[in-house]
């Protein structure tokens, strides 16, 4: 099988892929909101046109049904009336007897008065004979149409019936017999209404309802379209704003537009916004930092290896200890970086009830070995607690280790707990130089240091940022009372945990 020469693709020429935070196109976000704005003005229009087509069907059925109904009722009367007049036989203007039948057919037409769009007719021997007065607007027809002619010329019985005519349409009537004793002659007399003449009121009122309704529809689909856009201008806006947003820069807003529930939903987007933002703020500021801290570890140890003389023992062993402690402390710094990202997770806290007063002086007896200083239990607070007891513990020996760091030999250092008005508080105070006022908020922070003491920490700024993330955890915070020498550190907890039962 003969092929043909194959074509394989340059190599050299990158594919583009598309990239999933460009989003869809301008001109494709920009027909979504219509598509949906289009979907809710035709919803609204089905239904519109539904309810306006039923009302306008069923008030014409209405119109229909009563005009039949008038026309049935008024045929009735008219036979009741010619009945009135041909069943005594007696002649009213005279007040003697008929003597004929013709006579009696034309006198009988002649006395009744036809309604618009009404005919009485009047047949003799099967023939058509007399009709009534023409109204204006009663169509001339029946009296020469040989068809209706035979369907009532002769009857016997009275009858009702329906009849179509050709040029004009449904016609009702109601024949009646008339015969004389004494005149062999046999009559009948026709009271016969055109029915879709006097059903157009009904039919023009229904076209008219339906102009109405067209034009109503009309108006509400302008309507519906510009307040559709209002409702979705809030989700335009979101959709608009996620379009802006990137992963380097989440600062635009959507903008608040009423107090209604798309409103709240703005609202909330945008709080959410602020939190994302702020957090990808302190992701950044905590990698920089981070990046910094490890980098210096690093850089010390390859300066060092990089002047290292080999043949050198004395050289070789100073170095290693180096490289050794600079590890250690890396090691440390990735232990607290962990622990400050366990932090944030459910499982990083092991509650259980406390006795706190216990947990007190036990923590006291461990913190009371750090160093050459004055170390004083102040407090106890003699109650149960739902706490993590090892956490707390964490916590409170990060703040001694720090009040040893920064207090002078001979200093005093003093640990307690205390609980009043739903908190329970555990503190460490110290004899120091206290803490800038500038340094209060940014000691707390990931990798800050204090400036002020005779010593400076050789951490990594990572224990205060560690006990507010401890603090956090329980739901409480951890503050910093610094107003003459010395500070205090207080973590504030809420209580959980029913007092101790009274012996």
């Amino acid at each position: 099988m003969a092929t043909g020469p194959v074509r394989t693709p340059d190599r050299s020429t990158p594919i583009r892929q598309p990239d999933p935070l460009s989003g869809p196109p301008a001109g494709l976000r920009r027909l979504v909101p219509s598509a949906a704005r289009t979907r809710i003005i035709g919803w609204m229009l089905l239904l519109v046109m539904a309810a306006l087509g039923i009302a306008t069907f069923v008030t014409w059925r209405l119109l229909v049904s009563a005009v039949n109904h008038r026309m049935d009722e008024a045929l009735r009367i008219e036979v009741e009336e010619f009945a009135e007049l041909t069943g005594p036989g007696i002649d009213p203007a005279t007040g003697t007897p008929f003597t004929s039948v013709d006579k009696l057919i034309r006198d009988a037409i002649a006395f009744n008065i036809a309604r618009p769009n009404e005919k009485f007719l009047g047949y003799l021997d099967g023939d058509f004979l007399v009709r009534s007065r023409q109204q204006p607007e009663t169509p001339d027809a029946l009296s020469d149409d040989p068809a209706f002619t035979r369907r009532v010329a002769t009857v016997t019985e009275p009858i009702e019936g329906t009849y179509h005519d050709p040029q004009f349409g449904e016609i009702r009537y109601l024949a009646m017999p008339v015969t004389l004793a004494d005149d062999p002659h046999r009559g009948v007399i026709v009271s016969a209404f055109f029915g879709d003449i006097e059903r157009a009121e009904a039919d023009r009122a229904a076209r008219l309802m339906l102009a109405v309704g067209g034009a109503t529809i009309a108006g509400a689909a302008v309507a519906a379209w510009l307040i559709a856009g209002r409702i979705l201008r809030p989700l335009r806006d979101v959709a608009d704003t996620a379009q802006r947003i990137t992963d380097t820069d989440l600062s635009a807003r959507i903008p608040a537009r009423g107090g209604d529930e798309l409103g709240s939903l703005v609202r909330t987007v945008n709080g959410m916004l602020d939190r994302l933002e702020a957090a990808l703020s302190e992701q950044r500021r905590f990698t920089d930092d981070a990046g910094h801290e490890l980098r210096t570890p690093i850089t010390i140890v390859r300066g060092h290896l990089d002047v290292m003389d080999p043949a050198d023992p004395d050289d070789v062993a100073s170095t290693v200890a180096l490289v050794d402690d600079e590890l250690d402390r890396m090691n440390r710094m990735v232990s607290d970086l962990l622990l400050l990202a366990r932090s944030e997770q459910p499982t990083f806290l092991r509650l259980s009830t406390v006795d706190v007063g216990a947990l007190t002086r036990d923590v006291f007896e461990k913190v009371s070995r750090l160093g050459a200083h004055v170390f004083t239990l102040e407090g106890v607070a003699e109650m149960p607690a739902v706490l993590d007891p090892q956490r707390i513990t964490q916590a409170l020996i990060a703040l001694a280790d720090n009040a040893c760091r920064y207090t002078p030999d001979g200093g005093r250092i003093g640990i307690g707990s205390a609980a009043h008005d739903g908190w329970l508080r555990f503190w460490v105070t110290d004899s120091g130089p206290g803490i800038a006022e500038a340094d209060r908020d940014r000691i707390f922070g990931r990798f800050s240091r204090g400036g002020a003491g005779a010593r400076q920490s050789e951490g990594a700024g990572l224990g205060l940022a560690i006990v507010r993330a401890i603090a956090g955890a329980h739901g409480g915070t951890v503050e910093l009372d610094s107003a003459g020498p010395g500070a205090t550190f207080v973590i504030r907890i809420p209580v959980k945990g029913d007092p101790w039962p009274e012996s």
